[in-house]
């Protein structure tokens, strides 16, 4: 019975998608192999093909976690547009795998169903705060919006993530954040 000991891992799919949080982290969504994360995991080199089919496979669950958690975290902002923003940068330092990953459709499949599903629940979010905005003096337009305050939380957080930020923004990527995204509302 010692031979089936490896064999038996419990919820191997996590397990992977965890280790490949580790090995994006580490060293970018390129080091990545499914030959490395079994090795990681401790199985056969084939089980991860098993779940995921190739590392397309596995970005794609990886980027589909990611925006189950974006969601998450911009669902509990309620319509609170500054918060929203400001837990999209504090997403984006606290998974930042899984960012990595998120917006990259030349790593992952881009058409996959439940990642579809999983990036359309976190922009439903997005724009839940965005259409409780008061009227600018321009007719409201959710859509175009919505992709203003996207584009300027996701500028700020990958600007953060690339240490391309002067000194004088602080070391508190929220404070840093709350204090640029708050410039919309002034």
């Amino acid at each position: 019975m010692t031979g089936t000991r490896g064999y038996h891992h419990g919820d191997l799919r996590r397990t992977l998608l965890a280790a490949a949080v580790k090995v994006v982290e580490e060293a970018g969504p390129a080091a990545l192999s499914l030959r490395d994360l079994a090795r990681r995991a401790g199985v056969s080199h084939a089980a991860p093909a098993h779940h995921f089919g190739d590392k397309a496979g596995l970005l794609t669950a990886l980027a589909t976690q990611g925006f189950d958690l974006l969601a998450d975290t911009l669902e509990a902002t309620g319509d609170d547009l500054l918060a929203a923003g400001v837990a999209y940068v504090d997403f984006a330092v606290r998974h930042r795998a899984h960012f990595e990953v998120m917006f990259r459709p030349d790593l992952h499949r881009a058409d996959d169903a439940e990642l579809a599903a999983a990036r359309g629940r976190a922009g439903a979010a997005l724009r839940a705060g965005v259409a409780t905005l008061p009227p600018a003096g321009v007719p409201a337009d959710t859509d175009r919006d919505a992709l203003a305050a996207w584009s300027i939380a996701h500028g700020f957080a990958t600007l953060w993530l690339a240490g391309a930020l002067p000194a004088r923004v602080g070391d508190d990527p929220q404070e840093a954040a709350r204090a640029v995204l708050r410039r919309l509302f002034e």
